[in-house]
């Protein structure tokens, strides 16, 4: 394989995931521990 191809594979698959991880925390399990700071000063 060229050096360009092996960059490009390495690339987007730190992208995906980067972005796999960020929904996880988001969405997932740990997401029940994130506070929303909208609710924390509601009147």
């Amino acid at each position: 394989m060229e050096d360009s191809t092996i960059l490009s594979i390495t690339l987007g698959l730190m992208v995906v995931l980067t972005t796999a991880y960020g929904l996880y925390i988001s969405f997932g399990a740990p997401s029940k521990q994130l506070s929303d700071p909208f609710d924390d000063h509601e009147d």
